[in-house]
């Protein structure tokens, strides 16, 4: 911890020095050696100008190649943009206008309320199902009403899903892409969580299915190899969307970091041993998390994450009240069983109700970090349920 404490990013800077972090999407992990030596060869170098090259597509095509047996991917239809979710906002300008649907499966990644929202914009949620995962049947009416009310609906595809951790099967894409095709809605697929799929679990990129080729995807190296304050992201489009990547204005591909581009391209194409040790690490802490949870704190219902670090918890039976929302989500970004276990344990996690529908009631828990850190966040979270069982 004093180590960490030294880091100046949002994680570290937020909550006082006596609050165990484990809410934002950053891991305690030191930097991958082949990023840092790349990141200061080019310090070294000067290398601190603008962005150029394929390095970064081609980097990503071979890890897609050998991690998903994605081998025809499509380097020719790329654009490097600032970051995935300034990039998901760029590809819904393309395929949607101002007043259009955009279907999300809540409870789901806040920004994408936000962001959606902002852009002009309009959510319409589809939940997903008491276990976390996509409810075609539902998903099916909503894009059967979203694509008869509007010329150019889009569906933004959380793959794996944040919160819940849910890996779709290739079988539940098929079932999307089917769907998305009988009603006309545009898929755009955020695709930054793939490399951290864990075992027990095969990533299945959107774009490899059929009836996927109007579609887009959108991936980095920044959740898996830790690189938020790098940027760079890539969008790829289908076979049957180059025209409109070919649209995307000229000034989105100056958003990008160099240093960020070097960072990702050397996370795709050196960090693969990293990245094995680093998976083997997150099963561990997700194991560990099931045996803590189920020691201290029973009351609470957990989804076991088949991707991504980051647990999805049911606190409902906990009973603690949460404001209402307000039309498009958020009345405070704390509220709820996450304010109770910062304020009562001196941990934070992120509140379930930003989530959007499905949301309330539940806690995100980064376990990203070391054992021992994880066991005491959960041990402090146990004493503060019981005492609010003894004292509400």
């Amino acid at each position: 911890l004093p180590q960490l404490r030294r880091r100046t990013s949002a994680k570290w800077r937020e909550h006082p020095a006596d609050v165990l972090p484990l809410w934002v999407a950053e891991m305690d992990v030191p930097l991958a050696a082949p990023i840092a030596e790349a990141l200061h060869r080019a310090i070294d170098l000067g290398d601190t100008g603008y962005s150029a090259g394929e390095e970064y597509a081609h980097a990503l095509a071979r890890f897609a190649s050998d991690r998903w047996r994605w081998r025809d991917f499509p380097t020719e239809r790329t654009a490097v943009v600032p970051d995935v979710m300034m990039g998901v906002i760029e590809v819904l300008r393309l395929v949607t206008g101002p007043g259009d649907a955009v279907v999300v499966n809540s409870p789901v990644y806040p920004p994408f309320y936000a962001f959606v929202s902002h852009s002009g914009r309009r959510v319409v949620e589809s939940p997903l199902t008491a276990e976390g995962r996509i409810d075609l049947d539902h998903l099916g009416d909503t894009f059967a009403r979203v694509g008869a009310a509007h010329d150019r609906a889009a569906y933004l595809l959380c793959n794996p899903h944040n919160p819940t951790g849910a890996v779709h099967t290739r079988a539940e894409l098929e079932a999307v892409a089917a769907l998305a095709r009988r009603h006309g809605v545009r898929v755009v697929a955020d695709e930054i969580h793939a490399p951290l799929v864990l075992p027990g679990a095969v990533f299945t990129p959107y774009l490899t299915v059929p009836g996927a080729e109007d579609a887009f995807s959108l991936t980095s190296a920044s959740k898996a190899w830790n690189l938020a304050g790098l940027k760079a992201a890539v969008a790829v489009a289908g076979a049957e969307a180059a025209a409109d990547l070919r649209r995307m204005p000229e000034e989105v591909g100056h958003g990008p970091s160099h240093l960020g581009v070097i960072a990702h391209t050397a996370a795709f194409g050196e960090g693969g041993a990293w990245l094995d040790a680093l998976l083997g690490a997150l099963d561990g802490q997700r194991a560990l998390l099931g045996r803590l949870i189920a020691e201290h704190l029973p009351q609470l219902g957990y989804l076991r994450p088949e991707g991504t670090y980051l647990a999805w918890l049911d606190c409902r039976a906990l009973g603690v009240e949460e404001a209402p929302l307000d039309g498009i989500g958020i009345v405070s970004d704390l509220d709820g069983p996450a304010r109770m276990f910062l304020d009562r344990a001196r941990v934070a996690l992120s509140s379930g109700h930003v989530f959007g529908t499905g949301g309330a009631g539940h806690v995100r828990l980064n376990f990203a970090t070391s054992a021992a850190v994880l066991t005491e966040a959960v041990a402090r979270m146990g004493r503060a349920a019981e005492e609010r069982v003894e004292r509400p």
